[in-house]
């Protein structure tokens, strides 16, 4: 059985630090205004704003990623195979060498409409900070006129590491794992726990798990 690989969030754990999206940052040497995961508020009516009542108020931080759907529409829709479902891990990826920025991926994705960080549409060259990237040197260029999103740091878990959101939740909010396999800590603790998945109506089967 080929893997599945996905990440279950615990609401009870972020404290939305965003050190998951620095992580990932630095990992892929992400350009000015450019993030694959970004930190929802959820709770208030707002970003930061709780919900309840005085005394009783409630909170939880999101991160929103690319969801690595088991039936994912920006697959569907790509013309040219540039967004691809991996068979052995079923990480989308997405190849710059072969997108050639239609955002068709961007336009189908259901997730696009509640928080950046799911795709980005490079519409000038890539800037960076002070000049150039300081990241990881061995991350692919960004280019001009071309879709970006997560990967699942397909470069790290092929070497056998975590991905960089979840190595550096400095309050181990994340748990990677495969999906598929019963006995790998994912799927314990979506077992145990209560948990959500994001937009479960769009039928795309997202393999980020919320648990409560």
């Amino acid at each position: 059985m080929a893997n599945k690989y996905g990440i279950a969030i615990d609401y009870r754990r972020c404290i939305g630090c965003g050190s998951c999206s620095v992580s990932c940052k630095l990992e892929n040497n992400l350009p000015n205004d450019v993030w694959y995961c970004t930190v929802n508020t959820v709770g208030g009516a707002g970003k930061d704003c709780p919900g309840g009542s005085y005394g009783a108020n409630t909170i939880a931080y999101q991160p929103l990623r690319c969801q690595h759907c088991e039936n994912p529409a920006c697959v569907a829709v790509c013309p040219t195979g540039a967004t691809a479902k991996d068979e052995e891990t079923g990480i989308v990826t997405q190849d710059t060498e072969t997108c050639i920025g239609c955002q068709s991926c961007v336009e189908a994705c259901p997730y696009q409409a509640i928080g950046a960080g799911v795709r980005t549409y490079l519409e000038a060259e890539p800037e960076f900070l002070v000049g150039f990237p300081v990241g990881n040197s061995e991350a692919p260029a960004h280019v001009k006129n071309t879709v970006e999103k997560c990967n699942l740091c397909y470069q790290r878990i092929s070497e056998g590491d975590l991905p960089a959101c979840v190595e550096g939740c400095p309050t181990y909010a994340m748990t990677f794992g495969d999906l598929n396999d019963p006995e790998s800590d994912i799927s314990k603790l979506i077992a145990e726990r209560e948990s959500e998945q994001l937009l479960v109506d769009a039928g795309t089967g997202p393999c980020m798990y919320y648990l409560k």
